[in-house]
Protein backbone atom coordinates (compact mmCIF):
# COMPACT_ATOMS: atom_id res chain seq x y z
CA UNK A 1 0.00 0.00 0.00
CA UNK A 2 1.59 3.42 -0.95
CA UNK A 3 0.80 6.46 1.57
CA UNK A 4 2.57 8.84 0.21
CA UNK A 5 0.97 12.32 -0.39
CA UNK A 6 0.64 14.25 -3.74
CA UNK A 7 2.70 17.73 -2.39
CA UNK A 8 2.14 19.33 -5.39
CA UNK A 9 -0.65 20.41 -6.88
CA UNK A 10 -1.78 21.30 -10.49
CA UNK A 11 -3.40 24.64 -10.37
CA UNK A 12 -3.81 25.15 -13.96
CA UNK A 13 -6.17 22.33 -13.85
CA UNK A 14 -8.00 22.94 -10.52
CA UNK A 15 -8.75 26.43 -11.91
CA UNK A 16 -10.21 25.23 -15.37
CA UNK A 17 -11.98 22.76 -13.13
CA UNK A 18 -13.53 25.44 -10.96
CA UNK A 19 -14.11 27.73 -13.89
CA UNK A 20 -16.13 25.17 -15.82
CA UNK A 21 -17.89 24.39 -12.37
CA UNK A 22 -18.73 27.94 -11.54
CA UNK A 23 -20.32 28.54 -15.40
CA UNK A 24 -21.99 25.71 -15.03
CA UNK A 25 -23.63 27.82 -12.07
CA UNK A 26 -24.41 30.55 -13.57
CA UNK A 27 -26.02 28.70 -15.97
CA UNK A 28 -28.16 26.78 -13.88
CA UNK A 29 -29.19 29.68 -11.95
CA UNK A 30 -30.38 32.50 -14.37
CA UNK A 31 -31.33 34.53 -11.65
CA UNK A 32 -27.98 35.81 -10.92
CA UNK A 33 -27.32 39.46 -11.93
CA UNK A 34 -25.72 39.85 -14.82
CA UNK A 35 -21.44 40.26 -14.35
CA UNK A 36 -21.46 37.53 -11.81
CA UNK A 37 -20.07 34.89 -14.24
CA UNK A 38 -17.64 37.72 -15.31
CA UNK A 39 -16.43 39.04 -11.62
CA UNK A 40 -16.30 34.89 -10.45
CA UNK A 41 -14.01 34.18 -13.71
CA UNK A 42 -11.68 37.29 -13.00
CA UNK A 43 -11.41 36.28 -9.46
CA UNK A 44 -10.47 32.43 -10.36
CA UNK A 45 -7.62 33.45 -12.85
CA UNK A 46 -6.60 36.26 -10.20
CA UNK A 47 -6.38 33.20 -7.59
CA UNK A 48 -4.95 30.76 -10.08
CA UNK A 49 -1.73 33.51 -10.20
CA UNK A 50 -2.08 34.15 -6.26
CA UNK A 51 -1.54 30.39 -5.44
CA UNK A 52 1.65 30.61 -8.35
CA UNK A 53 3.02 33.35 -6.36
CA UNK A 54 2.53 31.50 -3.14
CA UNK A 55 4.43 28.16 -4.18
CA UNK A 56 7.46 29.87 -5.71
CA UNK A 57 5.92 28.77 -9.32
CA UNK A 58 5.91 31.26 -12.84
CA UNK A 59 2.54 34.10 -12.98
CA UNK A 60 0.96 33.96 -16.42
CA UNK A 61 0.85 37.31 -17.75
CA UNK A 62 -2.16 35.87 -20.05
CA UNK A 63 -4.21 34.83 -17.01
CA UNK A 64 -3.45 37.60 -15.25
CA UNK A 65 -4.81 40.31 -17.86
CA UNK A 66 -7.65 38.23 -18.85
CA UNK A 67 -8.84 37.74 -14.79
CA UNK A 68 -8.45 41.76 -14.48
CA UNK A 69 -10.45 42.15 -17.68
CA UNK A 70 -12.84 39.62 -16.54
CA UNK A 71 -13.42 41.48 -13.07
CA UNK A 72 -13.61 44.62 -14.94
CA UNK A 73 -16.23 44.28 -17.71
CA UNK A 74 -18.03 42.02 -15.06
CA UNK A 75 -18.24 44.94 -12.60
CA UNK A 76 -19.33 47.23 -15.60
CA UNK A 77 -21.94 44.88 -16.73
CA UNK A 78 -23.09 44.75 -13.00
CA UNK A 79 -23.33 48.27 -12.35
CA UNK A 80 -24.95 49.06 -15.37
CA UNK A 81 -27.94 46.48 -13.69
CA UNK A 82 -27.50 47.68 -10.68
CA UNK A 83 -27.85 51.33 -11.64
CA UNK A 84 -30.12 51.18 -14.61
CA UNK A 85 -27.78 52.54 -16.75
CA UNK A 86 -29.82 53.12 -20.41
CA UNK A 87 -26.47 52.30 -22.60
CA UNK A 88 -25.32 48.68 -23.58
CA UNK A 89 -21.68 47.27 -23.30
CA UNK A 90 -20.81 44.95 -25.58
CA UNK A 91 -19.10 43.24 -23.26
CA UNK A 92 -18.27 39.71 -24.93
CA UNK A 93 -17.00 41.40 -28.00
CA UNK A 94 -14.76 43.88 -25.91
CA UNK A 95 -13.28 40.70 -24.00
CA UNK A 96 -12.61 39.01 -27.72
CA UNK A 97 -10.71 42.05 -28.80
CA UNK A 98 -8.63 42.99 -25.84
CA UNK A 99 -7.62 38.93 -25.59
CA UNK A 100 -6.74 38.79 -29.33
CA UNK A 101 -4.79 42.01 -29.17
CA UNK A 102 -2.56 40.72 -26.31
CA UNK A 103 -1.93 37.46 -28.06
CA UNK A 104 -1.20 39.30 -31.15
CA UNK A 105 1.40 41.72 -29.43
CA UNK A 106 2.83 39.05 -26.99
CA UNK A 107 3.62 36.75 -30.23
CA UNK A 108 5.41 39.70 -31.95
CA UNK A 109 7.31 40.48 -28.85
CA UNK A 110 9.01 36.98 -29.35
Amino acid sequence: METTRKTSFDFDAIAWGVFFLFWAFTALFKSLPAGIGGIGIGLIMISLNVARSLTGRPTSTFTIIFGLLALLLGGLELSRQLLHLSFELPTFAILLFALGLITVVRAMKK
